[in-house]
């Protein structure tokens, strides 16, 4: 093993990007121990020894994945809005859709209550919502969203769009993802612009 494979922090930080690397490549359920070490040049042992846990490397590349996408997109958020903010997320996923792959895959595990890893990765889709929410009562505040809009039903109804589209396009290739997602988009926000009238549906008709 070489120098860096000695320590810990070091060694810790390449095998997350070699899983990283294999996710490129493979779907979550065709990578594995030997494969993640092949992509660091290491013995397959180094990677049970850094990560004892399968769970514990998929969280933390989740963690370091999604840092690497977001943290340089924040300041959008600050500077535009949550809408443009979420747009710059799906322009990074469409010149790289690995990650979304990879956390697409991973609502399996979020979705099974007795999975340990759940309630963490229900934590981390939680704080990306409060995040949205919060910056969306920024955007009242500062002129750039209706009144109109309650922030916590605004929040889930973009996510829902933006996740929603995100999901489509890997079953439909073909699907223009930007396009949608401004289409869905604008016609969300001219929604936001209206007090919202409860629909009134006639029971008779159903069935």
């Amino acid at each position: 093993m070489d120098i860096d494979s000695l320590d810990g922090t070091p060694l810790r930080s390449r095998v997350v990007e070699g899983m990283m690397v294999a996710l490129r490549t493979r779907p979550l359920h065709e990578v594995s121990p030997d494969v993640v070490a092949s992509a660091i040049g290491e013995p397959a042992v180094v990677i049970d020894q850094t990560f004892p846990s399968w769970d514990g490397l998929l969280l933390a590349t989740i963690d370091r994945w999604n840092d690497q996408r977001t943290a340089p997109l924040m300041p959008v958020a600050e500077q535009h809005g949550t809408v443009r903010f979420l747009r710059a997320i799906v322009m990074a996923n469409i010149a790289d859709p690995s990650l979304m792959r990879f956390l697409t895959a991973t609502l399996n595990i979020a979705a099974s209550p007795e999975h340990p890893l759940a309630p963490m990765l229900h934590s981390r889709w939680r704080r990306f919502h409060t995040f949205v929410q919060r910056s969306l009562e920024r955007d009242i505040v500062l002129g750039r969203e209706p009144r109109t809009m309650e922030p916590s039903r605004g929040s889930e109804q973009l996510l829902a769009t933006y996740e929603g589209l995100q999901l489509q396009s890997m079953v439909r290739p073909d699907m223009d993802l930007l396009d949608a997602f401004d289409r869905a988009v604008t016609r969300l926000r001219e929604g936001w612009s209206r007090e919202y009238v409860p629909p009134v549906w006639d029971l008779g008709l159903v069935g």
